[in-house]
C-alpha cells in the first residue's frame, strides 16, 4: 500500500495556526484525492512546517460514467452549457426518454499523476486565517514565506511547481528536501519516507510531534519547579503555545527581582505570560515565588546562562512598567473612577458601562437576600465592580479586569466581603475556572450575568449558529454552575423580569438548553431533562435537577426500564386511536371494569396517584419514583391479559380511558414519551 508523504516547509508559523493548518492540509488532501481512498493519515506541525503522512491506493482504475443532461426539448445553450463542461460534442450523447445523456469512458490514473493534478491547487488555495506575498513577481500567498515543498510518493518525488502562467511563484516546486534546526543543524539531506524524516529531523533537533514537544515543555518546567520546591501555575493554552514556539524545547529557569515581588501575583503572572511566554512558579502557600520557567529553542554552549540573563532583563523591563500602572492606579480611589464609566460605551443600544453598573446594583441587591447577602454590600460591590475598566493596569492587560478591582478595593479599605465580590464577579470565565461561593460575590456574578443576558435577548442580539459575538453561552453556564454548585434556590423568572426583560421564557429556554448541554458533557441523560422540562419549565434549578435525577435512578431499576415500556406502549395505543376518535379523556365507568387486570390497574391508579402529588408537593422526587414504580406490576398484568380494542365500543372506549388515567399519571413527573428507550 503506498505512502505518501507531503512536508510544507516555511518560515516561522504563529503557534495558534499550527494544529488547524494541518489539520486543513488532511482534510484538502483527503478530499482531492478521494478516489484514492486515502486512509491512517497523521498529521505533524511544528513552528516551521505542516506535513502529513497517509496511506492510499497505488491508482484510481478506468471507469465508464453516465451523466444525464438537459431535455431534448430544452434550449440550445442549455445543451451547449452541458457539451463545454464535460468537454464533449452533440454526437457522443444519446437521447433516452426527454433527457440526453453523455455516456464517457473515465480513464484510469497512477496515485502519483492524481496528486500532482491537485496538488498546485490546493497549495495556493490554502485556508489561512491571515497570508502575506513576499517579493514582488508573484501573487502567491502562504501565512508566512514557504521556502519547500517534499512531496513523496513510496520515496519517489511527485513531480509539481506552483508555476501559473507567468507567475512563477517564487519558483516553488516538489522535491525530496527537507532541513533541520535553523541553528543547531546545517544542511539538507533526503527524504525517504516519513519514519525516516522523523528520525532524521530528531537527529538534526526537531522534534516533529506537537504532542511529544509539549510533554518535554511540561516535564522541563516541572522539574525546575520542583528543585526550587515550587510548581508550575497551571496554564494548559500557554504550554500549547510554548509547543509550537520551539523546535528542539530546552527549559531553563530565571530568577524575578525582589523589587518586584510586592506585585500582585496575578499581575507577575499575566505580564509573563503575555508578554514572554514565561511560566509562572507558586510557592507551596499558594504565594508568587521568586522564578520564572521558559523554554529555549537552542542547546546553548553556556547551560543557557546567557539566555537566562537576558529574559531576566527583559523581565525586569516588563515588571517596571506593571509597577508604573500599580503605583499610578492606587493613587486615584476605585469609587471616584465610576463616573468614568458613564463615557465608555458598553454597546450602542444599550448605552454605557455607567449605565450597566446601575442595572447591576439594583438587580444585586434584589438578589443578595435570597443568597444571604447583605443588600447593603452587594450594591456597592456591584457599584464598584467596572471601575477598574479605567485603570491602566486593565488598560495593559484586560485579561485582569475584575482582579485588579479586587485589590484596589482591598487597598481603599472596602469591605472584604466587596473587595472579593469585585474580584470575582465575573467568574466562571471557562469550564477550568471556580465559581463564587460567598454571598455577595453570588449576588453580584449572577446580576452581572443574568444582566447581560436579559439586555441583549431584549435586543434581539441572541446567538445563531455557531455565533456568539457576546458570550452569551458563557454567560448563561455562568448562571447555571453558580446555582448548580452553590445549591442554590431561586426563581430565575422574576429576577430575569427584574432585569428589564418582561417576557422571561425565550431567555429561561435559553438556560435549559445550556443545562442539557451540560448535562451532556457530563454524561448525564439530557433527555430525561427534556422529559421533565416537557412539563413546563421550572426556573429553579435545583429542584429541576432534583427530580430528573430522580427520574433518571427510576429508569436505573429494572420496575423503571419496564414501565417506560409500559408507558411508552400505553401512549402508542392513545396516540393511534386518538387520531380515529379521541380524545378519550373522562372519568373510567367502574362497572364496565370486566377483567380482573383492568380492576387491578385502576386500584393501583387510586393509591399511586394522591401518594405522587403529595410526594412532589413535597419535593421528595424519589418517593415520587418509588409510588410510580407500583404500577409497574399491574400494567404488565394489563397489556399480557387485555385487549384494549375489544369488539364492544363501551368496552373499547372505557379502557382507552383507563389508559389516558395512566398516561396522566406517569406525566405527573415527567414527559416519558420525550425518554430514549
Amino acid at each position: 500500500m503506498p505512502e505518501f508523504f507531503l512536508e510544507l516547509f516555511s518560515e516561522e508559523i504563529p503557534a495558534r495556526m499550527q494544529a488547524k493548518g494541518a489539520e486543513d492540509l488532511a482534510r484538502l488532501f483527503g478530499e482531492a484525492v478521494a478516489a484514492l481512498k486515502p486512509r491512517n493519515v497523521a498529521r505533524f506541525y511544528g513552528t516551521r512546517r505542516i506535513a502529513i503522512s497517509v496511506e492510499l491506493d497505488a491508482s484510481v482504475p478506468e471507469s465508464r460514467i453516465s451523466e444525464r443532461g438537459p431535455r431534448a426539448s430544452a434550449p440550445e445553450q442549455a445543451l451547449a452549457g452541458f457539451l463545454r463542461k464535460h468537454g464533449a460534442t452533440k454526437e457522443q450523447l444519446t437521447q433516452e426518454g426527454d433527457f440526453w445523456v453523455l455516456d464517457r469512458v473515465v480513464p484510469g490514473a497512477s496515485a502519483a499523476e492524481l496528486i500532482a493534478r491537485a496538488m498546485p491547487g490546493l497549495i495556493r488555495r490554502f485556508p489561512w486565517p491571515k497570508s502575506m506575498r513576499w517579493g514582488s513577481t508573484s501573487p502567491f500567498t502562504w501565512v508566512r514565506p514557504l521556502r519547500r515543498i517534499t512531496a513523496i510518493l513510496d520515496g519517489a518525488v511527485v513531480p509539481f511547481d506552483l508555476r501559473d502562467g507567468d507567475d512563477a511563484a517564487h519558483g516553488l516546486h516538489a522535491s525530496n528536501i527537507s532541513e533541520g534546526h535553523r541553528f543547531l543543524s546545517h544542511g539538507h539531506f533526503t527524504v525517504t519516507s516519513v519514519a525516516q524524516w522523523t528520525e532524521e529531523l530528531r537527529s538534526r533537533h526537531v522534534i516533529v510531534d506537537a504532542t511529544e514537544r509539549r510533554a518535554l515543555v511540561e516535564a522541563g518546567v516541572n522539574a525546575l519547579a520542583a528543585e526550587q520546591g515550587a510548581t508550575i501555575v497551571d496554564d494548559p493554552g500557554l504550554l500549547d503555545e510554548v509547543a509550537g514556539l520551539v523546535e528542539w524545547p530546552v527549559c531553563l529557569l530565571g530568577r524575578i527581582d525582589d523589587a518586584y515581588m510586592d506585585l500582585p501575583a496575578e499581575v507577575m503572572q499575566v505580564s509573563m505570560r503575555v508578554n514572554q511566554r514565561y511560566f509562572a512558579l507558586r510557592n507551596a502557600d499558594g504565594s508568587a515565588a521568586p522564578w520564572f520557567a521558559f523554554a529555549a529553542n537552542i542547546q546553548a554552549k553556556d547551560g543557557g546562562a546567557a539566555i537566562i540573563a537576558g529574559n531576566e532583563r527583559v523581565l525586569r523591563a516588563r515588571f517596571a512598567d506593571a509597577r508604573h500602572f500599580w503605583d499610578l492606579d492606587r493613587q486615584t480611589r476605585l469609587a471616584d473612577r465610576v463616573a468614568a464609566l458613564d463615557n465608555i460605551t458598553f454597546h450602542a443600544k444599550l448605552g454605557s458601562q455607567g449605565e450597566r453598573v446601575r442595572r447591576i446594583e439594583v438587580l444585586a441587591g434584589k438578589i443578595a437576600p435570597l443568597v444571604g447577602a447583605d443588600p447593603s454590600h452587594a450594591r456597592r460591590a456591584a457599584f464598584l465592580a467596572k471601575a477598574d475598566l479605567t485603570t491602566g493596569m486593565v488598560g495593559e492587560f484586560p485579561e485582569l479586569q475584575g482582579v485588579m478591582g479586587g485589590y484596589y478595593a482591598k487597598h481603599d479599605g472596602e469591605n472584604p466581603a466587596v473587595a472579593e465580590a469585585v474580584r470575582d464577579h465575573y467568574l466562571p470565565k471557562g469550564a477550568g475556572d471556580s465559581v463564587p461561593t460567598t454571598p455577595v460575590s453570588i449576588a453580584v456574578a449572577l446580576a452581572d450575568k443574568i444582566d447581560i443576558l436579559a439586555a441583549f435577548f431584549a435586543i434581539g442580539e441572541k446567538p445563531t449558529g455557531s455565533g456568539d459575538p457576546f458570550a452569551l453561552r458563557r454567560a448563561a453556564l455562568g448562571v447555571i454552575r453558580i446555582v448548580r454548585e452553590n445549591g442554590l434556590r431561586l426563581q430565575l423568572g422574576p429576577l430575569i423580569r427584574e432585569a428589564g426583560l418582561a417576557e422571561a421564557s425565550e431567555l429561561l429556554d435559553f438556560l435549559a438548553e445550556r443545562l442539557r448541554v451540560q448535562l451532556r458533557t457530563e454524561g448525564a441523560r439530557h433527555d430525561v431533562l427534556a422529559a421533565v422540562l416537557g412539563l413546563g419549565l421550572d426556573d429553579d434549578l435545583v429542584r429541576l435537577l432534583a427530580r430528573t435525577e430522580a427520574v433518571t435512578a427510576l429508569l436505573g431499576t429494572e420496575d423503571g426500564r419496564n414501565l417506560l415500556a409500559a408507558a411508552k406502549r400505553a401512549a402508542n395505543i392513545l396516540r393511534i386511536e386518538e387520531k380515529k376518535d379521541g380524545p378519550h379523556a373522562g372519568a373510567v365507568n367502574p362497572n364496565l371494569l370486566m377483567l380482573a387486570e383492568e380492576q387491578s390497574l385502576i386500584q393501583c391508579l387510586d393509591k399511586a396517584e394522591p401518594a405522587v402529588q403529595d410526594a412532589l408537593s413535597r419535593e421528595n422526587f424519589v418517593l415520587a419514583m418509588t409510588e410510580l414504580a407500583s404500577l409497574r406490576a399491574p400494567l404488565d398484568d394489563f397489556f399480557a391479559n387485555v385487549t384494549v380494542n375489544d369488539e364492544r365500543p363501551e368496552l373499547r372506549h372505557n379502557r382507552l380511558r383507563l389508559l389516558a388515567r395512566v398516561r396522566a399519571a406517569m406525566n405527573v413527573a415527567a414527559d416519558f414519551s420525550k425518554i430514549d428507550g
